[in-house]
């Protein structure tokens, strides 16, 4: 068995999380952007860009846009996409970006798509790429969970019916040796001749990864912290209360 993100981001993933509200999304973003002070054109990188849903609102706020994913499954998704055909598609590894040094003006990563790797040090590594590819001075964005509240408010069982496909969704969750684990299952429904595909499972883990540990990571890599918000609204971290941990910096120069 491969590492959880080779394997759980295929056509199912497009299921899972297809109720994730786009309209929210896109107001989110641009709120972010304007936190970054970034000029209209700069080249923004898209670290996990995944389907392409936030790739496509940077687009329309103006930037010139790259997405870079690991999964051709979501990334043909995105090229699929009449809007997205001025973006630059790119399949790859964010512990290793196919960049240039000093290619983007801008990198961001959106809604918890850090923290993937069993090896703590992946991390540092993904960081480390982030700073090569920004030009001197370039700025930064991670968006990530913040961990004390999701261990206080951790939803062990939830399931739904996907409309569309009939699929019943059941996602399981628990704090497991520093990191959140989603356990899914998805399960067919019966078909006319009364027959059910065997349910297909999925797991998802992402490290716990609080303030001071990314204070440590991003100073080790030539990074400085500038603003931390505590979610969308720009609202103030708070250790116990913010349901975010949004990062914001730049490269030292």
């Amino acid at each position: 068995m491969g590492d959880w993100f080779t394997e759980s981001f295929g056509e199912d993933y497009k299921i899972v999380y297809r109720h994730r509200n786009g309209e929210n999304a896109a107001r989110e973003i641009a709120a972010m952007m304007k936190w970054m002070n970034i000029r209209p054109g700069a080249a923004v990188l898209d670290v996990g860009c995944g389907m392409g849903r936030h790739a496509l609102v940077l687009k329309e706020l103006g930037y010139a846009v790259t997405g870079l994913d690991l999964s051709d499954v979501l990334l043909n998704e995105a090229r699929s996409a009449e809007a997205g055909k001025d973006i630059v598609w790119i399949n790859g590894d964010m512990r290793s970006l196919p960049f240039e040094d000093g290619s983007f003006e801008a990198v961001v990563n959106w809604f918890t798509s850090f923290g993937y790797f069993t090896d703590y040090r992946d991390n540092v590594r993904v960081l480390h790429q982030i700073k090569r590819v920004l030009k001197p001075e370039g700025r930064y964005l991670i968006d990530f969970l913040n961990s004390n509240y999701l261990v206080r408010h951790l939803v062990p069982l939830s399931e739904r019916v996907d409309e569309q496909t009939g699929l019943h969704i059941v996602e399981k969750r628990k704090i497991e040796d520093g990191f959140v684990v989603k356990n899914i299952e998805v399960k067919p429904p019966v078909d006319e001749n009364g027959h059910q595909a065997a349910t297909r499972y999925y797991e998802e883990r992402v490290r716990l990864i609080g303030l001071e540990q990314f204070e440590q990571m991003l100073d080790e890599t030539g990074m400085s912290l500038e603003q931390i918000y505590g979610d969308y609204d720009g609202s103030p971290y708070h250790p116990e209360s913010s349901k975010r941990l949004i990062l914001q910096g730049r490269s030292r120069g």
